[in-house]
């Protein structure tokens, strides 16, 4: 199946109430929010939605808030429906075809994990055989998984038996097979890039799509950066681009979940916590945040 993945889509948080249930009044929320800084593309229920959290009954009344709310607008939605259950996966998948989506996607199971390039690919197309009208994307993120398997060999063996498959969300560092996956079958695939701190290097090999969670607040930088490096200008590319490792890197001393909810808190975007086992800021630490950010210049950086 043929779709194009461009631009920017944002890997959206799962919003909560204080007490940690679901928030989906917020929803509207997020989609005017990114529909106001130039995101037209959400991935819901992924690393950033939290999903490993998540039940699946809340999974699919998460997409089915997204579906309603993305409705006559420009916005399109992408279902992550990967789970440890494969059957729970294809309920996932079945549901998000009903909706009406744009695409699915799956990382691997992770707990049992598939022993090689065949099993995993065994696993994608029970997943896939589920919502047989959409496209399919395996999403590729081995510093959360733990299984490091060639995506290139993973594309040549999956496209025989996921008629589906469209690509790959390409979370991974190792440069030579993202543009092994780029070239793979005259360039049929679509690789959306999962690192947003090295966008930069991912658009110079060839990515013109990218799927990350900082979108959900900085996507302003990032569209700088897009143009920049659309309009040949390197050095403004890469100063912005360092702005995104400067904020990752402030994020991430705080526990990056936690702190990207808090971020999304301070731009009117009421998220809510995070859920354990990841980590929320304590009063004091949100306030050291909002310093942290105001002396990098981030509420000047992402003025849309």
């Amino acid at each position: 199946m043929s779709i194009k993945l461009s631009g920017l889509i944002a890997a959206t948080h799962t919003p909560f109430q204080a007490d940690g249930q679901l928030n989906l009044a917020v929803v509207a929320r997020q989609a005017e929010h990114l529909l106001g800084t130039g995101v037209k593309t959400v991935f819901i229920g992924g690393t950033t939605g939290e999903s490993h959290s998540l039940a699946v009954e809340e999974r699919l009344t998460l997409a089915q808030r997204w579906s309603e709310v993305a409705q006559g607008s420009e916005l399109r939605v992408v279902v992550h429906v990967g789970s440890n259950c494969l059957a729970d996966a294809r309920t996932l998948a079945a549901h998000a075809q009903s909706l009406g989506v744009a695409a699915i996607a799956a990382f691997s199971p992770s707990y049992f994990k598939p022993k090689d390039v065949q099993t995993l690919v065994a696993c994608c197309a029970e997943i896939a055989a589920a919502a047989p009208a959409l496209p399919f994307y395996f999403y590729d993120i081995p510093s959360m998984t733990g299984v490091r398997l060639s995506m290139p060999a993973f594309l040549d063996l999956a496209s025989a038996t996921v008629p589906t498959l469209a690509g790959l969300k390409f979370t991974n560092p190792d440069l030579m097979a993202y543009q092994q996956c780029l070239h793979s079958q005259n360039g049929r695939f679509d690789v959306p890039w999962g690192s947003d701190e090295t966008l930069l290097g991912a658009l110079a090999l060839g990515a013109s799509g990218a799927v990350g969670s900082t979108y959900n607040f900085a996507a302003p930088l990032y569209h700088r950066v897009l143009a920049a490096f659309a309009q040949g200008d390197l050095a403004q590319a890469r100063a912005e681009q360092y702005r995104s490792v400067q904020l990752v890197d402030l994020l991430d001393g705080y526990g990056f979940m936690g702190a990207a909810k808090t971020v999304m808190s301070f731009l009117g975007v009421e998220v809510g916590p995070a859920r354990l086992p990841h980590s929320n800021l304590t009063s004091e630490q949100v306030v050291t945040l909002r310093v942290g950010l105001e002396q990098l210049g981030f509420f000047d950086w992402v003025r849309a």
